[in-house]
């Protein structure tokens, strides 16, 4: 109870300084001169006015209901001319012609350039983008053009990013699968059984709003995304400190916990009321991540003897913490889909599912332990 209790805390925690407002800064690539003089000239043009009616009516029908969006006219008109007893089929009026393509101008010396003709937006309407949204999206490849025709490094923009949010997607599946095999192979009567679930729930929960930023970016979905993943980064030292203390002293659990339930409060509240700083987010992160590497390490390498499964262990770890590299680098990505974040959500997905397999194995030795124990005594 004591542990679901502490969840349910960090979690209104986490949507609290979340929805709060708070100073921020957006990516390089956003402060460019180039991308904000391209992003006020296709605003001025496309988001008002007719310009802004016609985009409005080319959006599906979801946005209309979800409030995206008003729902067009003529859906409207039909809607409200069928009788009660008709079946409620959409039928959008046939369009002749394609939509024609937002127009972005930026500059005397640019030469307007259609850049969804050539790289295509498929999904954009599906994710539910406004016309402001759009006109970023344009921009931004745009401005790449420009910076590679030059020969100039490409700074980076705002993240609707499609490679990281499948990542996210695929390691929030793989988690979600792997806490029902746990759960599964488990009984709850294993003493680690609520601290691996906690951190289970906590991993998914991480993992769906990486998923949603890297789709949707905004200032909420940001924060969630960045204090979500630092939960997590947290509640894994948390597990390692009750694997490997906790359940020799179990009164000091409940101070660890609220330790670094304090600890999450203020990091939170610095980034939040403060200073958004990716700097120093970043650096807690690793440093916190490098703590519970060597703790994991250091329990691995003492109990590798009577305990064989704990190479899965230390090899998630030092993997974990290698991948980890990726996220300080900083290059082109590939075939302008795969950056070095993208490879690195991408690399976790299988340390997932062996971590996990990690924690059946030692839940299930545990629970062997303690049978063996009470039959002795």
């Amino acid at each position: 109870m004591a542990g679901g209790g502490a969840a349910r805390a960090a979690l209104l925690l986490l949507l609290g300084a979340a929805a709060a407002p708070g100073p921020a800064r957006g990516s390089q690539g956003d402060r460019e001169p180039l991308y904000r003089e391209c992003l006020g000239r296709c605003e001025r043009r496309n988001c008002s006015g007719a310009a802004l009616r016609h985009f409005r009516a080319r959006q599906p029908l979801y946005m209309g209901l979800t409030g995206t969006a008003p729902l067009p006219a003529h859906w409207l008109r039909a809607w409200r001319s069928r009788p009660l007893w008709a079946t409620p089929t959409w039928r959008p009026r046939p369009r002749v012609a394609r939509a024609p393509p937002l127009h972005v101008e930026a500059g005397p010396n640019w030469e307007r350039w259609d850049i969804r003709g050539a790289l295509g937006c498929n999904g954009c309407g599906l994710r539910g983008w406004t016309c402001h949204d759009d006109c970023k999206y344009e921009c931004m490849w745009h401005t790449v053009r420009l910076y590679v025709q030059g020969g100039r490094r490409v700074p980076q923009f705002h993240g609707k990013e499609p490679a990281s949010a499948f990542a996210s997607l695929l390691n929030g599946l793989a988690s979600f699968v792997m806490l029902l095999r746990y759960k599964a192979a488990v009984p709850p009567t294993s003493p680690m059984y609520p601290t691996c679930v906690a951190f289970a729930w906590v991993s998914v929960n991480a993992w769906f709003w990486s998923t949603v930023f890297h789709t949707r970016d905004t200032a909420l979905t940001e924060k969630l995304d960045y204090f979500c993943a630092s939960a997590v980064v947290l509640h894994s030292v948390y597990l390692c400190w009750v694997r490997t203390m906790g359940l020799r002293r179990p009164a000091l659990i409940g101070v660890f916990r609220a330790f670094l339930l304090l600890f999450l409060a203020c990091h939170i509240s610095y980034l939040t009321l403060v200073r958004f700083d990716y700097g120093y987010n970043m650096a807690a992160n690793v440093a916190i991540g490098l703590l519970n590497l060597l703790w994991w390490l250091w329990w691995c390498l003492r109990n590798r003897p009577r305990l064989p499964h704990v190479w899965k262990c230390a090899v998630v770890v030092l993997l974990l913490q290698a991948g980890a590299l990726l996220e300080l680098l900083d290059f082109p990505p590939l075939f302008w889909v795969l950056d070095a974040h993208a490879l690195w959500h991408i690399s976790t997905v299988p340390l997932n599912i062996l971590f996990y397999s990690f924690l059946v194995d030692d839940s299930l030795y545990l629970l062997k332990a303690n049978s063996d124990l009470s039959k002795a005594d």
